[in-house]
């Protein structure tokens, strides 16, 4: 009888259904227990290393901190950040870059309020930010908008040069809503024990869900090549470990015999006949 000890390569995915920013793919002919590997691999690099683009500060005039209000505007700084950090971006390049708008009240400011420029596009623009409850009051807010990846918290940006008056924001690049997978048997040949895999994923719009599919798979194929063969000596230094280091160090100064401890004559003879 012969065995077989090739391991059969999977399908391409198959697209189930794509509804909006939501999508569902197959990938069938997974070797045994290969489904869980690679969906919760996929569904990994999915959430954390796909790029997007995020709000990373914030200027309003006549505000100094996030605990802030103002006058003759109905939400408090805090409720206006959270309402920021839910305007999805698409940016040109990698550069920051800063938008701003200026609407005097009374009126329901919303995303479509900020001049952007040819390198930042705003999909959601009826996204409300405040509302200004005063005719003469005037809101002036301007954001950075920044590209990256997963979440980055304020203290991050805080550590890079930050204009006076601009409240740091913690940023949440990812473009992906919700990323999931399930794993069932299917038959192969005479097998009923290989693997079907499925995956949901969901995007904020800034990408396709069969684009955030494919990125992954790129990602984990680039990061799975890097790592084929063995470093040779020459891409690395071998270095003598620390604590051998540290037991040469030791000075003359810091011997005790054990003679001089003042112990019994019986503690004594026992640590001399062991060594010591």
């Amino acid at each position: 009888m012969s065995l077989h000890t090739n391991i059969i390569l999977p399908s391409k995915p198959r697209i189930v259904s794509e509804d909006g920013n939501k999508g569902t793919y197959e990938i069938d002919n997974l070797y045994p227990g290969y489904g869980h590997t690679l969906g919760n691999s996929l569904r990994r690099i999915i959430l954390s290393s796909l790029p997007g683009c995020a709000i990373t500060s914030v200027s309003i005039d006549g505000v100094s901190h996030e605990f802030s209000t103002i006058e003759g505007v109905k939400e408090d700084v805090i409720t206006i950040l959270l309402s920021l950090k839910r305007i999805r971006f698409q940016m040109v390049g990698d550069e920051p870059q800063k938008i701003s708008l200026s609407v005097k009240g009374p009126k329901q400011v919303t995303a479509k309020d900020f001049v952007t420029t040819g390198q930042v596009d705003i999909l959601n623009k009826d996204q409300s930010i405040a509302e200004i409850t005063k005719k003469d009051t005037i809101l002036n807010i301007t954001v950075t908008v920044e590209r990256g990846l997963g979440y980055v918290a304020k203290e991050e940006h805080k550590k890079e040069k930050v204009e006076i008056g601009a409240i740091s924001v913690d940023a949440n690049f990812t473009p992906i809503r919700r990323a999931s997978y399930e794993v069932e048997n299917m038959r192969v040949g005479d097998k009923t024990d290989h693997n079907r895999l499925r995956v949901v994923i969901e995007t904020d719009g800034t990408l396709t869900p069969r684009l955030a599919l494919e990125k992954s798979v790129q990602a984990m194929i680039e990061q799975l090549q890097a790592i084929v063969g063995f470093a040779s000596k020459e891409d690395y230094a071998l270095s003598e470990p620390t604590e051998f280091k540290v037991a040469d160090e030791v000075s003359e100064s810091g011997k005790t015999k054990v003679e001089d401890l003042g112990l019994s004559t019986r503690t004594l003879n026992a640590l001399i006949s062991a060594g010591i």
